[in-house]
Formats: C-alpha cells, structure tokens, sequence
C-alpha cells in the first residue's frame, strides 16, 4: 500500500491543536483531580501507535492532554455517544476516519503514512465506547501494527466514564491516566494466510497490556477473575455491526 507524505504530513494542524489542547488542559484542571502515571515510559518520538481503554466519550480528550505529542487520532465518522461540542472538537481536530461496516484503503494509507514520519497514532482498539469494561478488540489494530510495525504504547484511562454523573452531583472528578511501558514491534507479514491467524493473538496481547494499566473490576474479557470475565459476557457485540458509513 502506497504512503502519501504530502496528503498525509505529520503533524498536521500545529497551531489548531496546540490552541485545543490548553482549551482541554483548562477544562480538565478546572473540574477534576488529573493524574498521569507513568510518564517516563513516553518514548521521545514515533512511529507509534498510542492503545487504550474505550468507556467514554471524554477519553480522546484525555488522551490529548496527557501525551506530549501533536498525535493523529484513529476514529469512527460518527460518534453517537458523544454530545455534539465534542463532535465538533473531533471535527476541528482533524481525526483519520473509520468508516465502520467497511473496509477503508485511504484510512491504511492515512495511518501508514503518519507512522512512515515518525508519527504517533492514537486508536481505541475496541471500536468504541458502549460499555465500562474491557472488551475485545476490533480488527483494524492488530492489522495496523503487524503491518507498519510501529511499537505500541498502552494506556489506562480510569474514571472518565462517571465524570459528568460526579459533576452533575456536584462532586470533582477524580481521573487517572496511567501510562505503560512500549511493547513491539510485530514481525508479522499480513499477506501470508499463515501469519493473518496471529493477528488475533496480536489484538489479544495488546489489550492485555491495557488491562494490566486498569483497576481489577473494570479488565473485563481480559480479567485472570473468572466472575469478572462471565458479568463481561455480552459487551463483545459491536453496537454498529451492521452499519454502513460511507
């Protein structure tokens, strides 16, 4: 697949999202306890693919304010859980689409070619955020770094999923954001049938690297608590399995 430097540079959007990120800075510092763990292990640049947990719409935003790098983002056209001001941030921003219900050639040759300038690429694995507990992944990550080959930094997003319910309630959040160490890359080539059967195990390994990154209770399909693993039963089925975005 063809990388296109010119339609793709990186990183884009300099000024914009460096005015975004203090607006989000702001917004969080002002209403709730932020905390980052873990920021020694962010590496100095890419390429890099930046994973973690998807249980509400403000974890893009959180993302955003706690890696220190102008990243690209990796995310569906609509986000139906997500209130429109934060629609429209994602729309000024300037996310990679995903067109869910089909496979999209321009968003590989989007992501490939940000990782191919030492990029950093942001992607929530599980597709999306209908549920508070670690679900399996979605294809497309596993492909993506067996593909490129970029080394992977896992990330724990933890309370953002009740941050309006403590606001509402007059309480101030508190959030956390705990930062693993890389991992990768993956010497897998996708165009032998052979090695397409470890990307399952690829898309496995990364979310067990997020799961050790979040409070036992919320770890889900990936818990070692077999009670955890059975209340998880049924958050698998993707909400948007038979949507067609064009």
């Amino acid at each position: 697949m063809k990388i296109d430097i010119q339609k793709y540079p990186y990183p884009r959007r300099r000024v914009l999202r460096g005015l975004l990120k203090n607006l989000i800075n702001m917004l969080f510092y002002t209403t709730s306890d932020f905390k980052i763990i873990g920021k020694e292990n962010f590496p100095k640049e890419g390429p890099l693919l930046v994973v973690g947990n998807h249980f509400s719409f403000l974890d893009p935003l959180a993302v955003i304010q706690s890696t220190p790098w102008r990243l690209d983002f990796l995310g569906g056209t609509k986000a139906p859980n997500s209130p429109q001001t934060v629609n429209w941030l994602r729309h000024v921003y300037g996310i990679v689409p995903v067109f869910r219900g089909s496979v999209s050639r321009e968003t590989f040759i989007a992501s490939e070619s940000i990782l191919a300038q030492k990029g950093v690429l942001a992607i929530f694995p599980e597709g999306g955020s209908w549920a508070s507990v670690l679900r399996p992944p979605r294809p497309g990550v596993a492909f993506l770094a067996a593909r490129t080959g970029a080394k992977i930094l896992p990330i724990g997003l933890e309370g953002f999923e009740n941050y309006m319910q403590r606001l509402k309630a007059g309480k101030r959040p508190k959030v956390i954001v705990r930062v693993g160490k890389p991992f990768g890359p993956f010497n897998v080539d996708v165009r032998t049938r052979e090695d397409r059967v470890k990307l399952d195990e690829i898309g496995d390994e990364i979310m067990r690297h997020i799961s050790e990154l979040l409070p036992a209770d919320k770890r889900g399909f990936y818990s070692d608590d077999p009670l955890i693993r059975a209340a998880a039963k049924g958050t698998e089925i993707y909400p948007w399995e038979n949507m067609q975005e064009a």
